[in-house]
């Protein structure tokens, strides 16, 4: 099974430190944020990762290598300009393949068992639903949430938990949009919702989104202290 890790993102929230160097080679616990997520999705089974890269993608693609450090099979999808969430898939669809594959934002720390998705992935390519989600309990940089969640189904109605970031996609979701559009994901999952194609979990598990220098920095303390 493939999957793919989001990385093209400039991280202005976490300059001057990402003038430099980016968000996905920053480190928490010893490892740069993107090498856990390939460390437990090669656990997981996925070993077949795509990267999609644009700031200082160079960077990346010279630490990372072809993955084989950590048993993975890496390629990288190239973006001259940053396409966003949905823009960065279409991209790399041709990277991805015609079955239904993981995605994962680059900037969250989570102990999220990727195996979970294997029943997503037996759903998707049954043609049973479009996509899965999974749901996060909202942080406080997030109250409000992003979407509703019914009896494994997502919604628009609240209460409203938090997108973690990690979801499953059949591949046919990103046929409409154009080649080197910029899009985010959640303009996609919104013009989805109303066909009821989406599924989703809620995961209680640990989860950070990473995101500013003063979470990234609580989170390497937690991980350093054990």
């Amino acid at each position: 099974m493939k999957a793919m890790i989001l990385a093209a993102g400039r991280g202005e929230r976490m300059r001057p430190l990402t003038d430099k160097v980016p968000k996905p080679l920053l480190c928490v616990g010893g490892y740069p944020l993107i090498v856990w997520h390939i460390m437990r999705l090669v656990q997981a089974g996925f070993d077949e990762i795509v990267v999609n890269v644009s700031w200082l993608g160079y960077q990346i693609e010279q630490e990372l290598g072809d993955g084989s450090r950590w048993k993975a099979r890496l390629s990288y999808s190239r973006e001259e300009v940053a396409l966003e969430t949905a823009g960065g898939i279409r991209q790399a669809l041709h990277l991805l393949g015609n079955q239904p594959f993981l995605v994962v934002n680059a900037d969250i720390y989570t102990d999220y068992p990727f195996i979970n998705l294997n029943h997503a992935y037996c759903f998707l390519s049954q043609g049973v639903q479009k996509a899965h989600l999974v749901l996060v309990d909202n942080p406080p940089h997030h109250q409000q949430g992003d979407f509703g969640l019914f009896e494994g189904r997502l919604t628009q109605t609240p209460p409203y938990l938090t997108f973690s970031g990690i979801s499953m996609w059949h591949p046919s979701v990103f046929d409409g949009l154009a080649l080197g559009e910029k899009c985010p994901l959640a303009q996609v999952i919104h013009q989805m919702m109303p066909d009821n194609c989406i599924s989703a979990e809620r995961y209680t598990g640990l989860w950070v989104d990473a995101g500013t220098m003063e979470r990234l920095s609580a989170l390497d303390r937690s991980l350093l202290a054990g």
